[in-house]
């Protein structure tokens, strides 16, 4: 069985889950917070499974807590905004729920949490999904489009296009993902893993990039333009 606790500034969240949790066996309800700060103390001492988390909470966020507590249960990202989801990801997130949460995808989330778990009972979350500041950096990300969240393997994208609110991830198998986020989220996770941003719209992996030309690259059958405002930092970046 898990122990798990819900730490969710809105109590109507909270009583959610609650009741969510009480219909899973496998999981035991120890605490609920309604901040993270009062619970950083609880969980460095006392023996956690998972936590619900939300990450929009004032004052303290829940990537803030994360980043704060010694001892790194499973953490399931509940919350309000899906522009999260990246980050959340490259935390070590089992997974990342949306709110209003439905409970068939809260029961998705605790059987993959429980999978983790039973794998790997002394370090389930640094063994089976790497963290940004672990020794072994992720070789991929999970970005939420339609109802579900999807992985994408870093060396799998050939380039990114943004869209306003919304980006497409074209990849290798010449299909597309779309989500909602921001170039500027990916660029700051991908700009040290062989990714270069070459245009507003636009962010590259150099590594598909078949020629050059003054305004222009081409990756697959595509030609990317390159704006004077990116020139130089990405020419630095390939020695040109």
């Amino acid at each position: 069985m898990m122990k798990c606790v819900i730490i969710d500034d809105e109590p109507l969240a909270v009583d959610l889950i609650k009741e969510f949790v009480s219909k899973v066996e496998s999981l035991e309800l120890i605490n609920t917070f309604n901040n993270a700060i009062d619970a950083i103390a609880m969980i460095n001492t006392s023996n956690v499974d998972l936590i619900f988390l939300d990450i929009e909470m004032p004052h303290f966020s829940g990537i803030d807590f994360l980043n704060a507590i010694d001892k790194k249960p499973l953490v399931i990202f509940t919350t309000a905004y899906s522009d999260y989801a990246v980050e959340g990801f490259n935390l070590g997130a089992v997974d990342y729920l949306v709110k209003p949460i439905p409970f068939n995808r809260f029961l998705k989330s605790v059987m993959r949490a429980q999978q983790l778990f039973l794998s790997n009972k002394t370090a389930p979350t640094t063994a089976t999904l790497p963290t940004a500041t672990s020794e072994t950096e992720p070789d991929f990300m999970f970005v939420r489009s339609e109802y579900e969240n999807v992985k994408i393997n870093f060396s799998d994208i050939l380039f990114i296009e943004g869209l306003k609110d919304y980006v497409k991830i074209y990849t290798t198998d010449n299909k597309y993902t779309l989500t909602l986020t921001s170039l500027i989220k990916l660029e700051n996770t991908l700009s040290s893993k062989g990714f270069a941003r070459i245009h507003r719209s636009y962010i590259i992996n150099i590594k598909y990039v078949k020629s050059i030309q003054k305004n222009k690259v081409l990756i697959a059958d595509k030609r990317i333009p390159i704006s004077e405002s990116y020139k130089t930092a990405f020419f630095e970046k390939i020695n040109l």
